[in-house]
């Protein structure tokens, strides 16, 4: 009993430790799907144990998440020396335990409705699947497994114009109970179901493959062929990544300074060409303006009152102008940064921007140039909001960030968000960060132009906004909805042990049997 405690208690730790590495390995370490697979198989095979599936979940997001860590030192914004680092990691703590408890209940339902059974599977990755978009739509930042296929295999994420991100999770769910089933089957069977398995794995890729190519007659959801016969322009725009370190930012000496910074950036833009500059979130300050008239359009993350409220926004300053006209503010606040419960009394957070106020739902944001969906920062992880954006008239996909003082791990899995993103929607992405990533990516998620992290710089490239919309924009998560029902109704239709009719009574004999000779 105490090996078999102990081998769970590995599987836990090891598989939730993988699929952390998975999410947050470095670039020159094997991560993706070539870690997250054999994680998964560790989880189904400790689900036996909810207890030791919960330590699974909470390796996973104190390895995915460790850059929580980089909030240390927050003596800037008047957090005491002395609770700077125990209140980094209390909030890393907190996050494991969260990602403990959900996988945890999982666990427990995957143990009680018999896991090793394919309906049985296919119904749990699913409930996944859906967990994973709730949670992208609520407060958390959360990182889940259905976005780990990205950058390492672009052909399986084509999937995701299909069924999203909800449903890669739910594919690579099952793709680990295979595994998992391969691993206990004997050896009289182990052939047939590595065969079965690789051809799955075959079949995922040509079809992801097949849906990643250009489509020849793109469509729009609110005009037929003849009303709009010809694609959208393309749009020239200028990238600006200040790299300006978030706790020098409100010093006197940086107040002053980047004005002139923003001023230069898109005189250097118009000079190449640029019809717009995209600024990074904060970049404008509340209630200021530009030291002279915009010479282009500008398309700047800031902040600005409405109706008597704080907001952070994405806002547009018109050229010739000093100050914004439009925006569109942020609907999901970071907890505890920008906005504090009410209980919690007039404190302003762990920002020194804390006390902001959130916007409307809608990512849809409409202004003289082709219609955008706007993520500001964490936004990002929210697919279902994106994609309704785009099947209300988006054309592409625009986001501003500011990931100081996190590390360069966050970058990269906020870079391998905007792939998904755009794989999802087959919509171009216009990211603009403080310190990374910036860049423009096409609408299969291909990067094609990025600055270097860390680095000030500025880049110009065009983008080609689309009209077509995907099967995952038009349905949702409503085919992983109907594959889920069909699993539960199968599952219930299949006669269960001790359930329907009673088999026939045993009565012990109650004579000896006659003497065998």
């Amino acid at each position: 009993m105490g090996n078999d405690r102990s081998h769970a208690f590995l599987q836990g730790i090891t598989g939730g430790s993988l699929a952390g590495l998975a999410l947050s390995a470095p670039h020159w370490c094997p991560s993706g799907p070539w870690l997250m697979l054999p994680a998964l198989a560790c989880l189904w095979s400790a689900a036996r144990t909810p207890l030791t599936a919960g330590l699974w979940g909470a390796a996973a997001v104190l390895v995915s998440h460790r850059w929580l860590l980089g909030l240390h030192p927050l003596t800037w914004i008047g957090v005491p020396a002395s609770l700077s680092l125990p209140l980094a990691v209390s909030l890393w703590m907190v996050c494991g335990a969260a990602a403990a408890a959900l996988v945890e209940g999982w666990a427990l339902l995957a143990r009680r409705c018999r896991r090793h059974r394919p309906t049985t599977a296919v119904l749990l990755a699913c409930l996944w699947g859906f967990t994973e978009v709730m949670l992208s739509q609520t407060p958390l930042f959360w990182i889940g497994v259905g976005g780990s296929l990205l950058p390492i295999d672009p052909l399986a994420a084509g999937l995701g114009r299909w069924v999203g991100e909800g449903g890669l999770a739910a594919l690579q769910l099952l793709a680990g109970w295979w595994l998992w089933q391969l691993a206990c089957q004997p050896a009289s069977k182990r052939q047939a179901w590595l065969t079965a398995g690789l051809v799955a794995l075959l079949l995922a890729h040509g079809l992801g493959w097949w849906a990643l190519r250009p489509s020849q007659s793109p469509t729009t959801h609110s005009a037929t062929p003849s009303e709009q016969p010809f694609p959208p322009p393309t749009l020239r725009l200028g990238l600006w990544q200040p790299a300006m370190a978030t706790r020098e930012k409100f010093s006197l000496d940086q107040q002053r300074r980047l004005p002139r910074r923003l001023q230069r950036a898109m005189q250097m833009a118009a000079i190449e060409g640029a019809q717009g500059l995209v600024a990074p979130e904060g970049t404008f300050p509340l209630q200021g303006e530009l030291l002279d008239g915009a010479p282009l359009p500008l398309l700047t993350g800031g902040f600005r009152w409405k109706q008597g409220r704080q907001h952070s926004a994405l806002l547009l300053v018109e050229p010739g102008a000093l100050q914004p006209s439009n925006g569109i503010d942020k609907h999901r606040l970071v907890p505890l940064g920008e906005w504090v419960p009410s209980w919690l009394g007039p404190m302003s957070g762990l920002s020194a921007v804390g006390g902001l106020n959130p916007g409307e739902r809608s990512r849809l944001w409409h202004w003289d140039g082709p219609p955008a969906a706007v993520a500001i920062c964490y936004e990002l992880s929210d697919g279902a909001a994106l994609a309704e954006a785009v099947r209300e008239g988006a054309q592409w996909l625009l986001t501003v960030a500011n990931l100081d003082p996190y590390p360069k791990l966050l970058q990269r899995q906020f870079l391998a968000l905007s792939q998904l993103r755009s794989v999802e929607t087959a919509r171009p992405l216009v990211s603009a960060a403080n310190t990374g990533p910036t860049g423009f990516l096409s609408p299969t998620g291909m990067a094609m132009e990025l600055l270097p992290a860390m680095q000030p710089g500025l880049v110009v490239g065009e983008i080609a906004p689309q009209q077509r919309l995907t099967p995952y924009v038009r349905w949702g998560e409503r085919p992983m909805l109907v594959v889920g029902c069909v699993a539960l109704l199968l599952r219930f239709k299949r006669q269960e042990p001790g359930s329907g009719r009673r088999p026939t009574p045993f009565h012990r004999r109650k004579t000896q049997p006659p003497a065998q000779e």
